[in-house]
């Protein structure tokens, strides 16, 4: 049975698999700072700027200057941050 933490991840799934042109059975597992900063809307610089100052905990992959976001680390982030939800 899934819980409703697990069919709100699941939803902000979906919702960044379609900003980006996925659909849902075919959203990648990983994205780069790129397409993070859309489904974000912010600037690329401005996840820059959290990675180096620990601002948030958004978790990344870094290998060498080549940054990763992993879609259910951005959706868990973005969970953690919803507000106005009933519950």
């Amino acid at each position: 049975m899934q819980t409703e933490s697990d069919l709100l991840h699941r939803e902000i799934v979906k919702e960044i698999a379609g900003t980006l042109g996925f659909t849902e059975k075919n959203v990648p597992t990983q994205i780069n700072e790129g397409q993070a900063s859309i489904v974000l809307d912010v600037k690329s610089a401005t996840l820059c700027n959290w990675r180096c100052t620990g601002r948030y905990n958004l978790p990344f992959i870094k290998t060498g200057r080549l940054v990763r976001y992993r879609v259910a680390d951005l959706a868990a982030w973005i969970a953690k941050r919803r507000t106005g939800m009933e519950g």
